[in-house]
């Protein structure tokens, strides 16, 4: 794998390419026999220690994101049954709340209405360090359950900044042609770039980089980016 990287390293120059182009050569540079995920790593210019500068958001990928994910909903009467009817892989209320309780995850995400989030509070030390708490800053704690089940399945990726200030959302697969990781990636941009938290000052966005999971880094021109979404 070593001779492999080497080869896919020398295809990317050490410069900034526009997203495009970058798109291709991540493409160009993937070597694995599986098909890799492509992700968009984001560092940004916040503190993460303060609350008021934490980045998180939803973004719906114009093209999906190649993931087939399971979805649970905690909802009880009516709400049970529009979840199902949008889809949802499991639904239930206080006798699925017991099953996670107890050591069942099968499931890629988590929505609940707000009724019950006083009994899925109690999943937190579950769910929490899983990622898959739900939460209303990204629309998984609602009464619109069929519209929450819908967007996930059609792509819906959450972000959040991590404790160096990190953003890393996946943008789809290396079988996605060129075109549709541009377009997810480009959502992605959008949507980070717009939630710059007002208190930050200086540049917001400091490096950005597009790479398949065994492949290498291609970089992407942060002040481009900047000039095209920043307000």
């Amino acid at each position: 794998m070593g001779k492999k990287m080497n080869e896919a390293r020398k295809k990317v120059e050490p410069k900034f390419y526009n997203l495009k182009d970058a798109a291709a050569l991540v493409k160009q540079a993937a070597y694995a026999k599986f098909d890799e995920s492509v992700d968009l790593a984001l560092r940004l210019g916040i503190d993460p220690k303060r609350s008021d500068q934490m980045v998180r958001g939803t973004t719906v990928l114009p093209h999906g994101s190649g993931k087939q994910v399971r979805v649970v909903v905690f909802a009880k009467g009516e709400k049970e049954q529009e979840a199902r009817a949008a889809g949802a892989d499991h639904v239930g209320g206080d006798d699925l709340i017991e099953k996670v309780k107890n050591g069942w995850m099968e499931f890629d995400q988590a929505i609940a209405t707000p009724d019950l989030m006083g009994a899925v509070g109690k999943l937190g030390k579950v769910l929490g360090p899983r990622g898959l708490m739900p939460n209303p800053k990204t629309g998984t704690v609602t009464f619109e359950v069929g519209k929450a089940v819908s967007e996930i399945r059609k792509g819906r990726v959450e972000y959040k900044t991590e404790k160096a200030g990190i953003v890393q959302v996946p943008v789809g697969k290396v079988s996605f042609d060129a075109l549709k990781l541009h377009d997810n990636a480009s959502a992605i941009l959008e949507s980070v770039m717009k939630a710059r938290p007002a208190s930050v000052k200086g540049r917001y966005l400091r490096s950005a980089t597009l790479s398949s999971t065994m492949g290498p880094g291609v970089k992407l021109d942060p002040v481009a980016i900047a000039k095209q979404w920043e307000a």
